[in-house]
């Protein structure tokens, strides 16, 4: 995308528990969505420009109160993000293109309901599918048992012995070869490492698809760590899930069926809750692009 020099885009930088975004109002379309890789590439690099884990635009719906397209830095689009989409709601309740505090936004899940309360967001989340147990692999000569889930997006879930053992893990070695593996091919998948404290708390580290690293919170990944957890009978909503930020995220949920047969589970009323905070607003120039 080439930008005119006087051309500035204006946007908000925010973090929700350490995820961090670029949000832009995208509703008058300055920005072409369906062409700007090569912007979010840009905008989204560390120390040359902005820097992010991913970009949000904002733009018109005709039946709800706005809709995303959500970019992750490597410009692949997701379907869900769910600090993104905490992110989103205050964005867009701060910028006034939501007047109340309660909105519905549609994202390429579904459409999600979140509500304001200060700096706290809390998101009706779509229901999770696709869950699959006790799957075996075997990765670079090491053997994983993991779980899986869709929360909007694909997470697989792989349980730590002990807080030591989830410390030490190599989250960028193990993360990425899990992710990349044939097993979840061709969408691939993110990838949660857990360790259970208690039945209500949990810590999660998470190598996130697109970012192709390990980020200081997953949203979508909080709330896969905190079902299957609940599938394997250690947890009971609500959760509080410490992640790598060192802030908390809250999940409730509603399971439906029985720990006996863990396949045969579901969701309904899942939420996320937390802090979604602005970091600061300016203009992007096209110089840094």
């Amino acid at each position: 995308m080439t930008l005119r020099t006087e051309q500035r885009i204006p946007f908000f930088k925010m973090t929700g528990t350490g995820n961090d975004f670029i949000l832009i109002d995208n509703r008058e379309g300055l920005l072409n969505a369906d062409h700007c890789q090569n912007l979010v590439r840009q905008a989204c690099r560390r120390k040359l420009s902005v820097g992010a884990d991913g970009m949000i635009l904002i733009e018109r719906d005709p039946e709800v109160d706005f809709k995303w397209r959500f970019f992750n830095a490597d410009a692949s689009e997701a379907e869900m993000c769910g600090n993104g989409a905490r992110c989103a709601a205050r964005f867009a309740y701060l910028t006034g293109i939501v007047a109340q505090p309660r909105m519905a936004f549609r994202t390429l899940a579904g459409v999600l309901k979140a509500e304001i309360s200060g700096s706290r967001v809390k998101v009706q989340m779509t229901q999770p599918h696709s869950l699959q147990t006790d799957i075996h692999l075997e990765v670079n000569g090491d053997s994983f048992d993991l779980d899986f889930i869709d929360t909007g997006v694909p997470h697989v879930v792989c349980f730590a012995a002990n807080a030591q053992e989830l410390e030490s893990t190599d989250i960028s070695k193990w993360g990425r070869a899990l992710r990349f593996h044939p097993h979840f091919q061709p969408a691939g998948t993110n990838v949660n490492f857990v360790c259970l404290q208690d039945a209500h708390h949990v810590a999660v580290r998470t190598y996130e698809r697109g970012v192709e690293g390990e980020t200081l919170a997953c949203g979508t990944g909080a709330i896969a760590s905190s079902l299957i957890s609940a599938v394997r009978d250690r947890v009971v909503s609500p959760v509080e899930v410490h992640t790598r930020s060192g802030e908390t995220l809250t999940i409730y949920f509603d399971p439906v069926g029985s720990t006996h047969h863990p396949d045969a589970i579901h969701f309904k009323e899942v939420y996320l809750e937390g802090e979604a905070r602005v970091v600061y607003e300016a203009d992007l120039w096209d110089e840094t692009l």
